[in-house]
């Protein structure tokens, strides 16, 4: 947190001086409102900052039961089974055809209509991206799955293993090696998309930036402290799946 708030206060620093001198139709800055030396920025910052738990907890939530549902469409859709493969090719054309907003309004005021079960703006949150993001996860699941050459499964049946041995055991391990980069890619276009979530009142990042913004009515500094936070998120989140990438790489095969 008090990294974040020096990454904060240093753009603050950086960006009050981009206004031409004497030029009275420059804008002026009103980083007051999120200086960390003063009682009123340090509570502003604290509010601002106090919403990347839930995005991260909502991303987190979202990208874990999206990459379950998407391993299963994926081997539906490898099924020697027709009904399945259609099932699954038909979750894939749906889902990526319908826009995640028009998913999330739909999941939080018309699935309770349907189904008579009211859910909460995390649990729709996670739901609406979950559902989403499950339809590129199966492409990717799918095509990491069959990029594993024949020969590796002729060779574990060769050895004896069961169907569900090799797959645990040889096929989806090379797999994952493959996808990574791509589930990587998919983690961070939730964590970005997390901020649809704030239409319907989650108090993540995105919600709290425009509940500031009504009371202090300062959009460009409090918004640019927005993508700051967002950039950074994705900056940690790229910075370990690329390390996650090198440590499978370096680990014996």
């Amino acid at each position: 947190m008090r990294r974040l708030a020096a990454a904060l206060a240093g753009l603050a620093l950086l960006l009050s001086g981009c206004g031409a001198a004497g030029d009275t139709s420059a804008y002026t800055w009103g980083w007051y409102i999120l200086n960390p030396l003063t009682d009123k920025g340090a509570s502003n910052l604290s509010f601002l900052l106090a919403g990347i738990g839930l995005t991260v907890g909502l991303s987190v939530a979202a990208i874990v039961v999206s990459v379950l549902l998407g391993v299963l469409l994926a081997l539906s859709a490898l099924s020697s089974v027709r009904p399945l493969r259609l099932l699954s090719r038909g979750y894939v054309e749906v889902f990526r055809a319908i826009p995640l907003l028009v998913l999330l309004l739909w999941v939080y005021y018309g699935l309770p209509m349907l189904t008579g079960l009211q859910f909460g703006a995390f649990a729709a949150g996670v739901i609406s991206l979950a559902l989403s993001d499950a339809a590129f996860e199966a492409e990717i699941f799918r095509a990491g799955i069959q990029s594993v050459a024949k020969g590796q499964r002729e060779a574990a049946q060769t050895l004896g293993l069961s169907g569900r041995d090799t797959f645990r055991f040889v096929i989806f391990p090379q797999a994952i090696r493959t996808i990574l980069p791509a589930l990587g890619n998919q983690f961070v276009y939730v964590l970005k998309m997390s901020s649809l979530v704030s239409v319907i009142g989650l108090q993540e990042l995105t919600r709290r930036a425009n509940e500031l913004n009504v009371t202090e009515y300062r959009p460009l500094e409090i918004y640019t402290a927005l993508v700051l936070e967002y950039l950074l998120l994705i900056l940690l989140t790229s910075w370990g799946v690329r390390r996650l990438e090198c440590r499978m790489a370096s680990a014996p095969r």
